[in-house]
């Protein structure tokens, strides 16, 4: 919202109060307090776990607004309220396009086939070069159905045939392609221990929250799971097989949601998928994946309940 010309008005973000002066919104007025910090960018030194340690928990308090204030994003602005992952050493490995098929109408599935094996964790993430494209930084995962050999990268990605990944990768991956991938990076990493285990996906984010709630299962079948899942279309939610698996081993807590009420099964629930998030609590630990603003929401719901938050955005066209 902006704020009414006449005067200044006051608003509570965080459990900080601001004064926004006229003419200002209220996100400008957060932004340059370092109440809330802009998402970091997806191809970011920071992601990437070469940049320097993480910013403090507060931005350096502004010393003048501007005449006319500006919101400015940097390419690698630190998420906030993340847990963040020790620099783990980066293994390079080289392999070749296994595979592409179809996951849904529009999610395809990418397997990559590695000489020698990759070893990652259930949430981290994987940078993927095709031969004569650009690196793009990836979650790997499990079909669906749960499996994947030892030296195969799996990806869920949107498309519907393979020459619709060539704007993700500069390149159109059909199989004998050859591929780099480089690894693990990014600080979504599956943690056992206690609290409860809050996963959020949003359409093939699905893919790294998918790896962490098979690990669950089976590291801390006791623990408690609670997945939210989303789309834009319901068309969109590939995952079922996937989400009959984890309530067959126990996992009750599932929700699936949809903007668009087109084709909308009943157990789709309408609606954004941050408004079915729980309520969390401070012992939660929350993983969520997919695009920018998504991360971003549901970061700002963790912070404000004080959970651990852990984050594995997605690389835009993914």
């Amino acid at each position: 919202m902006r704020a009414p010309t006449s005067a200044r008005c006051s608003l509570v973000v965080n459990g900080q109060t601001l004064r926004v002066s006229p003419g200002d919104t209220s996100l400008e007025t957060a932004l340059a307090d370092g109440v809330i910090a802009p998402l970091q960018g997806l191809q970011g030194a920071v992601l990437m776990g070469q940049a320097a340690g993480p910013s403090g928990r507060r931005l350096a308090a502004r010393a003048r607004r501007a005449e006319n204030p500006t919101v400015s994003v940097p390419d690698a602005a630190p998420l906030l309220h993340a847990v963040r992952t020790p620099a783990r050493p980066l293994v390079r490995r080289t392999g070749s396009v296994d595979a592409v098929t179809a996951l849904g109408p529009r999610v395809l599935q990418l397997v990559v086939a590695l000489e020698r094996r990759l070893a990652v964790e259930p949430g981290d993430q994987i940078c993927v070069t095709l031969d004569g494209g650009r690196p793009v930084t990836l979650a790997p995962t499990l079909s669906v159905e749960g499996g994947a050999e030892l030296n195969e990268l799996v990806f869920h990605l949107h498309g519907e045939c393979p020459e619709d990944l060539e704007a993700l990768f500069g390149a159109v991956p059909v199989p004998g392609t050859p591929v780099k991938a480089k690894g693990p990076l990014g600080h979504g990493t599956y943690r056992p221990g206690g609290g409860r285990l809050v996963l959020v996906a949003a359409e093939t984010g699905f893919a790294g929250v998918w790896a962490i709630a098979r690990a669950a299962r089976y590291i801390e079948p006791a623990r408690e799971v609670c997945l939210v899942v989303g789309a834009r279309d319901p068309l969109d939610l590939y995952m079922r097989p996937a989400l009959e698996w984890l309530r067959a081993t126990g996992v009750s807590r599932i929700t699936l949601a949809a903007d668009r009420h087109r084709q909308r099964p009943p157990d789709v629930r309408p609606g954004p998928l941050t408004a079915h998030v729980p309520t969390l609590r401070t012992t939660d630990a929350v993983h969520a994946s997919g695009c920018a603003s998504t991360v971003g929401a549901v970061e700002v719901l963790a912070a404000a309940a004080g959970a651990r938050f852990y984050p594995i955005p997605l690389a835009p066209g993914a």
